[in-house]
């Protein structure tokens, strides 16, 4: 018995799918570490993010590569989206093929509102702070911004407006 057609392409979206799984998994803990204002657990869970962020898109981009090879092959356009070339497989494979591409675009779909969440708290909690630091050192921070872009500097206040008690 031969293996199935769709094989090394289904392998190919199982590991894009796992790459998901794991880059959700990093942001709820990121999440969850935002919300205890863990610093530490911030800072480690967006560096392991990053990481995986790199080994998604490389996984993406090697189902990429064989979905064009094997549209090309089929003598279809390399660009044209897996769905429509779904009808090149042989039907017992098919819904194999579907349930994978709409399990990694349902994943995907939560990763980016778990990214956009996370992100919404960090700006957040930025803004808090500054507004915090603003208040307790007032003239210290500015909110114009140098002619790179960038939040301008201003020189911090001579004297602090915080005073020891008693």
């Amino acid at each position: 018995m031969n293996p199935p057609v769709c094989a090394p392409l289904a392998d190919l979206l199982r590991a894009e799918l796992a790459a998901y799984g794991g880059l959700l998994s990093f942001f709820e803990r990121q999440q969850a570490a935002l919300m205890k204002r863990d610093a530490q657990a911030v800072l480690d869970t967006s560096l392991v993010i990053e990481r995986l962020a790199v080994e998604t898109a490389r996984s993406r981009e090697a189902r990429e590569l064989h979905v064009a090879a094997f549209a090309r092959a089929h003598q279809r356009s390399g660009t044209e989206p897996l769905r429509h070339l779904l009808n090149l497989f042989p039907a017992e494979e098919r819904p194999l093929l579907d349930a994978l591409i709409d399990e990694i675009n349902r994943l995907l779909q939560v990763v980016r509102r778990r990214a956009r969440q996370n992100h919404a708290i960090l700006v957040r909690a930025v803004e808090l702070r500054r507004e915090l630091l603003g208040t307790l050192r007032p003239g210290s921070f500015s909110r114009t911004y140098s002619s790179g872009g960038r939040p301008a500097r201003t020189a911090p206040a001579p004297v602090s407006t915080l005073h020891a008690t008693g």
